[in-house]
């Protein structure tokens, strides 16, 4: 195990070095920093990350791992959702241990961000349900847009190219608006759809 598959070395990483404001930005170099650092920790993440899942630090940094760093470092490939079934399910065993709310926001929110990654409409309901109750703002604002957009269509329309799925003319429609950003910014509501 490299320096850098280390809990402590991806929370650091991630929450100091990227930081909040970086989380959610396309970056051509974090996301080369993100590969260089750590793809050999993901290739491990199905034992790393249930290895560290006994504390709330090392549950942060598994969920990170297996459900952040895959989208940074495989955007428009469908490896960047490898993960998402691991991250499932450390998460819900995270949140059933109560760690999430060890954790201070902003990170908090990586508890919940497997769930609203899912293209489960119950996974959804959950992820609007915990940043109800534990980081309501800007986040169930995203939670709220993830989860009607499942409800919708069954699934992420901005997935489709990546996991090589015919769209149908609503998606399309979705997409050459502006895809999720469109959602977001208001230009668009699933309800014109």
């Amino acid at each position: 195990m490299t320096d850098t598959a280390t809990p402590q070395a991806i929370n650091r990483f991630w929450l100091d070095e990227v930081g909040e404001q970086g989380w959610y930005l396309r970056s051509d170099a974090v996301d080369a920093e993100v590969r260089r650092r750590f793809l050999p920790a993901w290739q491990q993440a199905a034992d790393l990350a249930p290895a560290w899942a006994d504390t709330p630090e090392g549950a942060l940094a598994g969920l990170i791992l297996a459900d952040q760093f895959p989208r940074n470092m495989f955007r428009e490939d469908p490896r960047a959702f490898d993960t998402d079934p691991l991250a499932r399910s450390l998460a819900r065993a995270a949140v059933a241990n109560g760690f999430h709310l060890q954790v201070e926001p902003p990170a908090r929110q990586f508890f919940y961000m497997p769930f609203e990654h899912s293209e489960d409409l119950a996974d959804q309901d959950r992820a609007v349900d915990l940043f109800r109750q534990h980081m309501p703002g800007e986040n169930l604002r995203h939670a709220e847009i993830h989860r009607d957009t499942i409800a919708k269509f069954g699934r992420f329309p901005w997935r489709n190219a990546a996991l090589g799925r015919q769209p149908t003319p609503a998606e399309n429609r979705i997409m050459q608006a502006g895809g999720y950003g469109a959602l977001v910014s208001g230009k668009l509501s699933l309800a014109d759809l």
